[in-house]
Parts: structure tokens; sequence; C-alpha cells
């Protein structure tokens, strides 16, 4: 199983421990914080492959933390930030992916949508098919 540096923002304690759990089951750890604005600090200290974003949350929410990563990324380096949201209107995920997010899970979802979606995600981060 790859190395990847994960990242989930989410607010509500029961679906980080669920988001938590389900990396657990695919063989990946992950840093957790409860809102945008710590997300967008924790990614000035540690380069995040996937970022695994709630778009509401308190302080900062998702597409406004997504944007701000976006605009002081590396040269060099984008992570993935794939949108963790509750609605699932084709208007929602097109404005995720305007905020600079490069996908998105409707909640609730299961473990074998996360894992394609992690899977399409490292594809994009390291140019491969392996997983």
């Amino acid at each position: 199983m790859a190395n990847l540096n994960i990242l989930v923002a989410e607010d509500n304690i029961i679906n980080q421990m669920v988001v938590s759990r389900m990396l657990e089951k695919l063989s990946y750890t992950a840093d957790v914080v409860s809102d945008g604005m710590l997300a967008v600090e924790a990614t000035r200290e540690t380069r995040y492959d996937i970022i695994l974003m709630d778009v509401m949350m308190p302080t900062m929410g998702g597409m406004e933390a997504a944007k701000l990563i976006r605009s002081e990324e590396s040269e060099g380096h984008r992570a993935q930030i794939i949108a963790l949201t509750a609605n699932a209107m084709d208007s929602d995920r097109h404005r995720c992916l305007e905020a600079g997010m490069d996908d998105y899970i409707s909640k609730p979802f299961v473990l074998e949508t996360l894992r394609e979606k992690l899977r399409l995600a490292f594809e994009s981060v390291n140019g491969t098919a392996r997983m």
C-alpha cells in the first residue's frame, strides 16, 4: 500500500472517527482537524498528498479553506482535495470544483467509495495506476 500524507478536515467528531476508521481499514493513517482554518494551518506545517475536506465547518468552511490552500501551495506540489458533503446536488459539486477541490464524496459513503476516490487521487499525485 502506498504511503500517503492524508489530512481529514471534519468538524463532527463521529464523522472524524468514521473516516479515520475507514482509512485504517485501507492501511492509512491521517491527521485530523476540526475546521477549515486548522486545515490551512496544518498544510503550512505538513505537505499533504490528499485532503478530505468537509464543506460545512465552523470558523472557516471547506470551500474557503480549499481556496486558501490553493493560493499558498508551493510550485511543484498540489494536494488532492476531496470534498466531503451531505449536499449531493450537481451545483454543489460544481461549487466545490470551482473552489479548487479535485473531487467530491457525498455523505454518507461506504468504504469502497473512499477506496476508489483515494485510488484516483493517488494516481493524480504520483502519475501512476498503482495503489
